[in-house]
């Protein structure tokens, strides 16, 4: 009997223990505090020490350390390097929300930057005081961030398309400038774009690590298939090259070299667009077939800029006047799909967006001008002009007006005659019904004026 009260003693104890508990866990949740009894079961991420001395290396490291992109390091390092120059080589430890501010004011009011351009700048600092040096700063909040204007984007129609894509002369640019038109890959997706993601059976292409880290599949356009095939072929002959010379194989993402050893020398991890030419990589040293000065030489994928000087000399070629670069044939892709009918979400998923809202751009470049409203021109059909033929029961110079000041309108005020008068021709206007604005009904009062 004693065992059993005791028992139950307990038992209520325990309960009474786990209810205070589960009271103090609410409390602390509307407070936004952890628990003591959870605290110590929390843990707070702490970025390890930094092992370089120089400030721009620690940026890199730091970069490294949490898996930015190598364009967002470059980025980083490139506004490091112009803050600490604009203040005469001041250590940005020693610097405060007024130095920033007073670089922020230069960039935007002398140097004239875009709004992304100060908004990257803004992000190289803050990543510079609360990653790089561990500050946690309340001036940092309080620095604005300006609002990128919404733009549309620019976009080629379908003869502009191919009037740029037959003014490329070099073979393999014309063939990747398709690619990227048949797919709506960015840039750097197609340049990164390795032998074992075209999937030609499937009529499939996997891009790997777009925007985002994040992995999407897009159609292999029918009409590259050949071409695709012959450019494989050439690739694999400097593949094979490499092999017989005995140089590194290509880089492969994080730390795959090291699990799989053999894999950069393999067929399938060998661009689709490789560089004629070998570089050397200087973030690989001491591996197989490292030069005399520590970096490994190896074979890089095509490089962006000369793409990019291609399709600029391509654009002056065709006579296109809008300001286009190569991101323009990603947006000419999204916007001939929805004109041909696709649904927006399957546009969506092509692209790799992670919201429907960053699709919807394009439905605005869909309409017609001024929302597909019917300008009140186009309701006056301008019919051919008329000559208005002075009286024939008196000559042309003998004809004046008097006013009320009695001068004769027809004489200088030095006397002289003056020219006689014509009328300008007079137009004939034919009023049209109103209707709503359509591609036909525009194009048939064009061709009626």
């Amino acid at each position: 009997m004693d065992e059993r009260i005791r028992g139950g003693a307990a038992c209520s104890l325990a309960l009474r223990a786990a209810y205070c508990m589960r009271i103090q866990y609410r409390s602390a949740v509307k407070e936004r505090t952890t628990p003591p009894a959870l605290r110590a079961s929390v843990s707070v991420r702490v970025l390890p020490p930094l092992r370089s001395e120089l400030l721009l290396d620690q940026v890199r490291e730091r970069v490294r350390y949490l898996h930015f992109s190598i364009r967002t390091e470059q980025a980083y390092v490139h506004w490091v390097r112009a803050f600490v120059r604009f203040h005469d080589m001041r250590h940005p430890a020693e610097m405060g929300a007024a130095e920033v501010e007073a670089f922020l004011s230069w960039l935007a009011a002398e140097r004239r930057v875009a709004v992304s351009t100060h908004r990257q700048v803004l992000s190289a600092i803050v990543f510079l005081y609360q990653k790089v040096f561990g500050f946690d700063l309340p001036w940092l909040a309080g620095i604005g961030r300006p609002q990128a204007p919404r733009r549309l984007p620019v976009v080629l129609s379908h003869g502009e398309v191919a009037a740029v894509l037959e003014a490329i002369e070099s073979v393999e640019h014309r063939l990747f400038a398709e690619l990227l038109y048949g797919t709506g890959m960015r840039l750097m997706e197609g340049l990164r774009l390795r032998v074992k993601d075209v999937e030609f059976e499937r009529s499939a292409i996997v891009v790997r690590e777009g925007k985002g880290r994040k992995d999407r599949v897009v159609m292999l356009p029918a009409a590259l298939v050949p071409a695709l095939q012959a450019q494989l072929r050439k690739a694999r002959q400097l593949w094979r090259q490499d092999r017989a010379d005995g140089i590194a194989g290509v880089q492969l993402p994080d730390a795959l070299e090291r699990k799989y050893p053999r894999a950069p020398f393999a067929w399938g991890w060998f661009w689709v667009f490789p560089q004629a030419v070998r570089s050397v990589d200087p973030r690989r040293s001491h591996a197989h077939g490292s030069s005399s000065d520590g970096s490994a030489e190896r074979r890089h994928h095509a490089f962006d800029q000369s793409f990019q000087r291609a399709f600029k000399r391509a654009l002056v070629a065709a006579g296109i006047d809008k300001p286009t670069m190569p991101h323009t044939l990603r947006h000419s892709f999204a916007t001939h799909l929805l004109q041909a009918g696709y649904d927006i979400r399957t546009v969506q998923e092509l692209l790799g967006h992670a919201d429907v809202s960053t699709t919807m751009i394009y439905t605005h470049v869909l309409k017609l001008g001024g929302g597909a409203v019917r300008s009140p021109l186009d309701l006056l059909r301008l019919g051919p002009p008329t000559i208005a033929s002075t009286p024939t029961s008196r000559r042309a110079d003998d004809i004046f007006v008097d006013d009320d000041d009695g001068d004769n309108d027809n004489e200088n005020d030095d006397g002289r005659r003056r020219p006689p008068r014509t009328r300008e021709p007079a137009r004939r206007y034919l009023v049209l019904p109103c209707s709503r604005a359509t591609p036909s009904s525009i194009a048939r009062a064009t061709s009626a004026s």
